[in-house]
């Protein structure tokens, strides 16, 4: 009991106050009714227990405040038949259980005065500034009294997936909505908050004086709704209509934007349930609902191990396809090694799976148990040596390598990105997933990519078109120009503009370009010794030549362009600051000075001979600099003038 309880609270403890999952709800859900077991059992309670503690302890970085009346958990079922039992002849709400942070309420004088967290139950965290910029909370409502409420403080999906796709680094990306919404709710900064876009459904009021609810929680629902709040969705059922509102639930949460983990059942009638009371950690006027997971039985046919960009290699299951919650579902991630030794999960096992909380597929259970084997000793990615570590207690396997593939993913997205090759079809994630498998190791291997056709079109989110749509734009990539292929190498310190220079004052020839000397090249006008020998020393690498060889056997690049335009800017520097209303942007007026030899930085300095600013008397930060070094400040007419008459 001792032991179960430790384990329980850890749980809580890294779930509720750090935002980390350490064990699954199918996990704890079973420790927890086996800790009750065993006290029902003994008869016994020890201080300190999982099964009388509740929730987690305030952080200390945002203010604490004890709630009025303490919040306690809800006891809870996975048996349709308990709930039916619970409910009985009184007249019930049945709602959405969603997933997120509890929050409660206060308004006074119809406006909001306070928010507190959940917290421990007892006390919680003061978040009212954070509140005020929730995406649907009235700050002000039509009744003048004291109110009191509670409700869940959620982040939809579709804007989980959103702040996601904007995170760069897959090890940074939130693990679930609830994770996210955790967070931003208890951040220091509202403003932080109020770019997540955190929504609030009210689900039981506590107080509101002099309002008559004719004894009804719907009723305090219904007027809840027309003081401007949005409440759970609910539906009132008696145990003879317990299974019609049940079906529509679990048909329903396949649709939802929002994550739940179940329902919760409460009393119509106020006054009979506040008359029952409560236990020591829970009221008797509701009761919780947990969907039973769906298990299906199957057999792992392999583990394939995924590298990242960290070095951690993560096996991921894959098993006999099977439906659960009305979907196939074939792979689950395993996270670690020290989840594989505890599953005892060896090729040709039989498994039981299920989808956590109705989305995530998880393994639930080892019926056979082989054991643990053939863990990788290279990578897939690279073929470099992988090492076994422990932190933590957890062990994972790691490539070591520097120069893995994996790691390089950035390197990658750049080459295949708009500016560069301009390849339609290879997302970030999509590469990842290609490295991962070892299909692609350099640039050139992009253009190879035909060799694992079969394997590609059987991937989730792949299929025969998106393969054929893939082949097109790589046949459409091959045909190039050189400052591209430049750029896309990813040559620290070399943009598109510098890629174009160096293109240019060496003739556009490839074999000069990458066995041209820092002395050359620094020499080159905006270049300098520092780009100088970053560039010559990315062509010395070990490899990268023979890498590049094999890249260029895949191009057709296209012929030096010619000069159309007299070069009567050569040698000049242009800064351009403010709107302009001859072009359509600032970017067409640097591609009229470049065609004519001239060159566009970011700031005024003594080599620049024009500042453009068609404000030429405002008092800018740039216009001041220009006065001082006694620069010319032109307007866009005098551009024209200049480029019409040959300077």
């Amino acid at each position: 009991m001792k032991e179960l309880s430790g384990i329980l609270k850890e749980a809580s403890r890294a779930y509720y106050a750090e935002d980390r999952e350490i064990i699954s709800n199918l996990e704890y859900d079973a420790l927890y009714d086996e800790l009750v077991k065993l006290e029902e059992e003994t008869q016994m309670v020890l201080a300190g227990s999982a099964t009388t503690t509740v929730g987690y302890e305030a952080v200390d970085e945002l203010p604490k405040e004890a709630h009025e009346s303490p919040m306690l958990s809800l006891d809870k079922t996975k048996d349709r038949e308990v709930l039916r039992g619970f409910i009985g002849e009184h007249k019930t709400l049945l709602s959405w259980k969603m997933d997120g942070l509890t929050v409660v309420f206060t308004y006074n004088q119809g406006s909001l005065q306070k928010a507190v967290t959940r917290g421990n139950g007892v006390v919680g965290e003061v978040i009212t500034n954070n509140a005020r910029v929730f995406d649907n909370v009235p700050l002000k409502i039509p009744y003048q009294g004291e109110l009191t409420l509670r409700g869940e403080a959620i982040i939809t999906y579709s804007e989980f997936e959103k702040i996601n796709s904007e995170i760069e680094d897959v090890d940074a990306r939130y693990k679930n909505p609830r994770n996210l919404c955790s967070g931003s709710v208890r951040q220091l900064n509202n403003e932080i908050t109020a770019k997540r876009h955190v929504c609030f459904y009210a689900f039981s009021l506590v107080k509101a004086e002099g309002v008559n609810f004719a004894n009804s929680r719907q009723q305090q629902m219904e007027w809840l709704k027309d003081q401007g709040f949005e409440v759970v969705e609910y539906r009132v059922v008696t145990s003879d209509t317990l299974d019609e509102a049940m079906e529509y639930f679990a048909t329903q949460i396949e649709h939802n934007d929002f994550p739940s983990d179940g329902l919760v059942a409460l009393y119509d009638d106020i006054a009979y349930g506040d008359s029952l009371g409560r236990t020591a950690k829970f009221p008797r006027n509701a009761f919780a609902f947990k969907w039973a997971d769906e298990m299906a039985e199957t057999t792992l046919e392999e583990i394939e191990w995924s590298p990242s960009r960290t070095g951690l290699i993560n096996p991921v299951a894959i098993f006999t396809p099977v439906e659960l919650e009305g979907s196939t579902v074939s792979r689950a991630s395993v996270h670690n090694i020290s989840i594989m030794r505890k599953l005892e999960l060896g090729i040709g096992d039989r498994i039981k799976v299920y989808k956590a909380n109705m989305i995530i597929p998880q393994i639930g259970e080892n019926l056979t148990k082989s054991g643990v084997k053939d863990i990788p000793e290279i990578c897939p990615a690279c073929g470099g040596k992988t090492v076994i570590e422990k932190v933590n207690d957890v062990e994972s396997l790691y490539c070591r390598n520097p120069e893995c593939p994996a790691k390089a993913i950035k390197g990658f997205t750049l080459f295949v990105s708009r500016d560069a090759m301009n390849i339609d079809g290879l997302s970030e994630a999509t590469l990842e997933k290609f490295i991962a498998r070892g299909f692609i190791r350099d640039f050139g291997d992009i253009f190879e990519i035909d060799r694992y056709k079969d394997e590609i079109i059987q991937m989730e989110g792949f299929g025969e078109k998106s393969y054929e749509n893939l082949i097109e734009s790589l046949n459409r990539a091959k045909k190039t120009e050189l400052p591209r292929v430049l750029y896309a190498l990813g040559i620290p310190s070399i943009g598109v503009a510098n890629a174009k220079m160096i293109c240019k004052e060496l003739g556009y020839d490839m074999e000069k370009i990458r066995h041209v000397s820092e002395e050359e090249l620094a020499a080159i006008d905006g270049i300098g010794p520092v780009i100088a020998k970053s560039f010559v020393d990315y062509f010395k690498k070990e490899g990268r030549q023979e890498k590049l060889d094999h890249l260029l056997s895949h191009l057709e690049l296209g012929e030096a362009p010619k000069q159309k335009e007299e070069q009567i800017f050569h040698g000049m520097n242009f800064v351009i600051t403010g709107s302009v209303e001859h072009f359509s942007n600032r970017k067409e007026v640097k591609e009229e000075i470049e065609k004519r030899g001239g060159k566009v930085t970011g700031s005024v300095t003594s080599k620049t001979n024009y500042l453009i600013n068609n404000d030429t008397q405002s008092s800018s930060s740039k216009n001041k600099k220009a006065k001082e070094l006694g620069i010319p400040i032109i307007s866009e007419e005098t551009f024209i003038q200049m480029m019409e008459k040959g300077v």
